[in-house]
């Protein structure tokens, strides 16, 4: 895969630029790239990730949940019908989740439904080098857990896609 920028190039970029090239490293979430603009340079990815991370972490409540929200279903609807975004595509496919089993993925639609009715968003995880049974375990695991240590937990696990995000269309010379 060919990266998109350098860092360097990042750095030099017009913020409207930076902004759409980092567009889709938090699902439908342009303003954390935006943010994250003004905090230029970037001596590393790490520490544009962390930059990012930041952004996120200082938001309102009811903007980190517009993020968490923004995040397709594991095996869902959207993955069906082709509605996912390009990178949502590759990460779900990377864990064979576009090959599942009828049963797995009857129990997908019933684990996404009864997390979605327990805590109001979508179960979120960094799938990229797990399997479908490591995904599911997490997925009914996570599940005996209060709405708080999901929400935080959901905030984790997007900031781990990000930084797999991010390491696909950056070349980083410090890595």
């Amino acid at each position: 895969m060919t990266k998109a920028a350098t860092l360097d190039a990042l750095n030099a970029m017009r913020a409207e630029d930076f902004a759409t090239v980092l567009g889709d490293v938090f699902e439908h979430s342009p303003w954390i790239p935006e943010a994250a603009a003004g905090a230029r340079p970037f001596g590393s990815l790490d520490s544009l990730h962390d930059a990012m991370v930041a952004i996120v972490l200082a938001a309102p409540q009811p903007q980190k949940l517009a993020l968490i929200r923004a995040h397709p279903d594991l095996a869902g609807r959207l993955a069906v019908e082709g509605g996912l975004t390009e990178s949502s595509t590759s990460e779900q496919a990377s864990a064979g989740l576009d090959h599942c089993t009828p049963e797995e993925f009857a129990r997908f639609q019933l684990l996404n439904e009864t997390y979605r009715a327990k805590f109001g968003f979508p179960f979120v995880m960094a799938v990229r080098g797990r399997s479908r049974a490591e995904i599911l375990d997490s997925f009914a695991g996570r599940l005996e857990n209060d709405r708080e240590t999901e929400f935080d937990e959901a905030l984790a696990q997007i900031a781990e896609i990000a930084r797999f995000r991010l390491a696909e269309i950056i070349e980083d010379p410090t890595a």
